[in-house]
């Protein structure tokens, strides 16, 4: 049987009209358009294991995304600052100005 969830998402006027802009803009990262559209189904009063179907994506990480807007509203749908060692640039270690040698 599935499990409901806690976070029952409703929106502002403001948020669903941002989101809608994020969930259909073909210029953002894939990321941020999966991540507006699983709000905008938990609005509609979709379960997580129905949202995760839709958008082809694991129960889990639309759960996810759905507690993070409950806690954060927009603000949480953003991504986290990573932790450990920032990258390199460029990733083979040289200068910016050298050629890689091909």
């Amino acid at each position: 049987m599935p499990r409901h969830s806690p976070y029952d998402i409703i929106l502002s006027s403001d948020e669903e009209h941002e989101l809608r802009q994020r969930s259909e803009a073909y210029t953002r990262p894939y990321a941020e358009v999966v991540r507006a559209r699983v709000i905008l189904y938990a609005a509609e009063g979709l379960r997580n294991d129905e949202i995760a179907a839709r958008l082809d994506l694991s129960r889990v990480r639309g759960s996810k995304w759905r507690k993070r807007f409950f806690e954060h509203r927009l603000e949480g749908l953003r991504d986290r600052p990573r932790s450990g060692q920032p990258r390199a640039f460029p990733p083979y270690g040289g200068d910016a100005g050298q050629s890689a040698g091909l």
